[in-house]
């Protein structure tokens, strides 16, 4: 039997971000993931293949290269491409071949948009953006799916000409200050890359929710210390951000944070061991590590959703 392959034409059109977010916390009510990584270099060439198995639900297996060169090539070709290989959890059968950019889209944002969920205040009105990029665009997209009641969504970033670039493309505004639009903020989202703290603690009100997600390897962080201190911490997984993402593991090096003050992860939450945010006050900062369980659940929402 030939293998489908789901491109992103075939099948985008029937996700939504609810949906999405819905199937990641029934994820987690099933066994816990058993997760793999493996990544190769040849000089600023690269190879990861993340990879997870849930009983019950299924096998994924995400395979990315990274050719940074590709951009100087005549014709430019893309740098990043990827693929997810979805396989049947009774027979071992793959199942589906399925765009990796498809998966990664729905799968960053509706990580997002589930712990704020949980976490952020209902009634939020103002969402700020924190970067222009691809998921950046998503975000807005989920944000506003998720939290309708939202009246104004503001994006900054250090390229002022991007940020205007997609403010216009979605109906938002540009925040040319980002100590004031943090200030005014009732959800933060970044998505950057940076290597230093961009969101400082100093500038978030009681109240809000920080929404972390661009930091993915150890020497990146995108909030500073006072803020990981002052508010109370959650995590999609324990196991793929304490200790492989500098967000959490650079504070606690340094002593400034314990593992032990991470609350509570989405298993803690789908198994009814956490209850989110305990007062309209507090300050909740979510860490989306992005771990290759949710690529899988996302995966077997997408090919459920292709073969119906």
């Amino acid at each position: 039997m030939q293998i489908p392959f789901i491109s992103i034409e075939e099948v985008e059109h029937k996700l939504r971000w609810r949906e999405v977010a819905d199937a990641m916390l029934a994820g987690h009510r099933q066994n816990k993931a058993r997760l793999g990584d493996l990544a190769l270099e040849r000089g600023t060439q690269s190879m990861l293949n993340r990879a997870a198995w849930i009983d019950g639900l299924g096998l994924a297996l995400k395979s990315v290269t990274i050719y940074p060169d590709n951009a100087d090539r005549k014709p430019p070709l893309p740098t990043i491409e990827s693929v997810v290989v979805l396989f049947d959890d009774e027979t071992g059968a793959i199942r589906a071949l399925i765009d990796g950019q498809l998966v990664t889209k729905w799968k960053t944002a509706g990580d997002s948009v589930l712990g704020a969920r949980l976490l952020a205040r209902p009634d939020s009105k103002r969402l700020l953006i924190v970067g222009s990029g691809t998921v950046a665009g998503s975000l807005v997209d989920a944000y506003r799916e998720v939290f309708p009641a939202l009246e104004e969504v503001h994006i900054w970033s250090r390229n002022l000409d991007n940020a205007r670039a997609l403010a216009d493309t979605k109906g938002c505004s540009v925040a040319d200050d980002l100590q004031r639009a943090v200030e005014q903020a009732d959800i933060v989202s970044t998505a950057t890359m940076a290597r230093q703290p961009i969101i400082m603690g100093d500038w978030v009100r009681p109240g809000t929710h920080v929404d972390l997600i661009g930091a993915f390897r150890l020497d990146m962080r995108e909030a500073d210390d006072v803020l990981m201190r002052k508010g109370k911490l959650f995590v999609d997984s324990r196991d793929t951000t304490i200790h492989d993402i500098g967000e959490l593991s650079i504070p606690i090096a340094a002593g400034v944070l314990s593992e032990g003050d991470v609350i509570a992860d989405y298993y803690d939450f789908a198994n009814g061991e956490a209850s989110g945010r305990g007062s309209a006050e507090d300050i909740t900062v979510f860490k989306n590590g992005g771990g290759a369980h949710l690529d899988l659940m996302v995966a077997k929402l997408i090919y459920d959703k292709w073969s119906a």
